[in-house]
């Protein structure tokens, strides 16, 4: 049975791209880095612009890693940052999760950062995760949580983008409310609940750059990104509908008290 297809919502706009880039192994996956051993041979599903790749290459000097990714667009700018940094234990491929194209017992650890939420199918994306898994290696995910984000002050347009964003991710078939979800989902798939471990973690934008770069990535990506697109066609926001919320994005981040915190749901899971 084929997998249920799914819209990523952001694309690849340059909007979205700012946010993806400044994502490392330290800032998105500190979760897992006290589990990865020099010779690991790891798989790095919708590895994007390839930063966390990267950072698990260096980490993994004598072993492997694997950076896949369902958009062939973004992986020249993954294989530039890489060969940039000298790494020669890395190479990028494209692929499908629900499907991937190795063999069993393959792989260490298979990671995968923000990436269920935009899934049709994150159950089945966790049955090949794990397939391809070897027995005492780790899959290793995590998501944000959309509804469990929070800022201050509650700025007047806040909570309706958060609504607009909910409606036009789940219309594109994922669920922007993963991280709450992905120790469910693993037990789904076939993972031992004794074998899941799942924590929660954290990103938090407070100094004036902070806010003006998280304001201004959400202020672009709403009026500029894939999610504007699906916006207007679904019939969720009108172009200046979707202007409107842009501007609520730059009110927010121009608020000297501006605080933002993104909740995200880590797992573990031992094979």
């Amino acid at each position: 049975m084929s997998a249920k297809k799914a819209v990523y919502t952001h694309g690849h706009h340059e909007s979205v791209l700012r946010s993806h880039t400044w994502r490392t192994a330290a800032n998105s996956a500190a979760y897992l880095l006290d589990s990865l051993q020099p010779n690991m041979k790891i798989l790095d599903v919708g590895c994007g612009p390839g930063t966390i790749t990267a950072d698990l290459a260096a980490i993994v000097p004598e072993g492997q890693v694997i950076g896949l990714e369902h958009a062939p667009e973004v992986l020249k700018q993954a294989r530039s940052i890489a060969d940039e940094r000298g790494l020669t234990n890395v190479r990028f491929e494209v692929g499908d999760v629900h499907a991937l194209e190795y063999p069993d017992d393959t792989f260490d650890v298979v990671h995968a950062h923000q990436v269920l939420q935009h899934l049709g199918d994150p159950i089945q994306a966790l049955r090949e995760m794990r397939r391809v898994t070897k027995p005492g290696g780790i899959v290793a995910v995590r998501d944000s949580d959309y509804s469990s984000m929070t800022w201050y002050p509650e700025v007047d347009g806040m909570e309706e983008w958060r609504q607009l964003y909910l409606k036009v991710a789940r219309a594109n078939g994922g669920e922007p409310n993963a991280g709450r979800r992905l120790h469910a989902w693993a037990r789904k798939a076939g993972f031992d609940p004794s074998q899941i471990s799942a924590t929660a973690g954290t990103w938090c934008y407070y100094t004036p750059e902070e806010r003006a770069w998280w304001s201004g990535l959400w202020a672009d990506r709403t009026v500029g990104s894939s999610f504007a697109r699906s916006a207007i066609d679904n019939g969720h926001a009108s172009e200046d509908e979707l202007h409107q919320v842009a501007e609520v994005w730059r009110k927010w981040g121009a608020e000297e008290d501006g605080w933002f915190a993104v909740l995200h749901g880590d797992i573990i899971c031992r094979c």
